[in-house]
């Protein structure tokens, strides 16, 4: 079985993505014995056409793919997004092949023509975790700010920064944690953020004074979040620490039941 991660030696370019597909076919001849030699023409042997897009997309040639994607006069305009999503045996399209020749710029040019770039293979890999697997930094830069799912799991139940852990490639790895940092902050000021304006989730229990602090802690981390694209892991766990802090105690404050004077007690 084919593995999605780098091979141990070079192989060409053909080869690279269409690694699974036998180059050379078997012709078997049968020979007969005459009386009379004759020559035997023999016809020639029959190779798949390669894909148009593949050429330019290893060899970072965005202008070209632009070309056949938006010049109504190229002979392979029509056909363009189909050649883009054509599939090996494995379910990997022309994007894979990008990803482990580490054309970044194929990638956001690719993007715009609104493929998914979530999409898995037979076995679950997507082009994270083939980027993180062939060590691909900048590839796998692009495809985070393309917010692509970095929690999508292989068939081995794999993130992308475990599978470029498996292949030694720790610069991937630890872009992947700052990824995985900055997304978790990400995800608790939204959902922080829905608890306290959805009624149905008990913030109907919520003073105004204390709706109103989460609110407004959540829109200060989110502005810097995006004011702080290079902010650390330490930071970004520190920021999240932080609005915890503010939150949890009117969390616990909602869900505590109130205490309701009896009659007697008025009295």
């Amino acid at each position: 079985m084919e593995s999605e991660g780098p091979p141990e030696s070079g192989s060409s370019e053909k080869s690279l993505f269409f690694s699974q597909q036998e180059e050379e076919e078997v012709v078997e001849r049968e020979e007969e014995e005459e009386e009379e030699e004759e020559e035997e023409e023999e016809e020639p042997e029959e190779t798949d056409p390669i894909n148009p897009l593949l050429p330019p997309t290893l060899t970072g040639d965005v202008e070209g793919l632009q070309k056949i994607f938006e010049d109504l006069e190229n002979p392979h305009h029509e056909e363009a997004m189909a050649l883009l999503l054509e599939e090996d045996l494995v379910g990997r399209n022309l994007l894979y092949a990008a990803c482990m020749a580490g054309q970044s710029h194929v990638i956001r040019a690719l993007a715009k023509y609104g493929v998914n770039l979530n999409e898995k293979t037979a076995r679950g890999y997507t082009l994270l975790h083939c980027a993180a697997a062939w060590g691909h930094l900048e590839t796998l830069k692009v495809l985070v700010e393309l917010d692509v799912d970095i929690e999508a799991l292989n068939f081995q139940e794999e993130r992308a920064r475990e599978v470029a852990a498996r292949y030694s490639q720790m610069e991937c790895v630890q872009f992947l944690d700052w990824a995985d940092a900055r997304l978790a902050l990400k995800k608790y000021i939204a959902k922080v953020s829905a608890t306290v304006t959805d009624t149905e989730k008990g913030a109907g229990r919520l003073f105004k004074e204390d709706k109103n602090t989460i609110l407004s802690a959540c829109r200060m981390k989110s502005e810097w979040l995006e004011t702080h694209m290079e902010a650390s892991i330490n930071e970004l766990l520190e920021q999240k620490q932080q609005l915890e802090e503010i939150v949890t105690p009117i969390f616990t404050k909602m869900t505590t039941p109130r205490q309701v004077r009896s009659a007697k007690s008025v009295a």
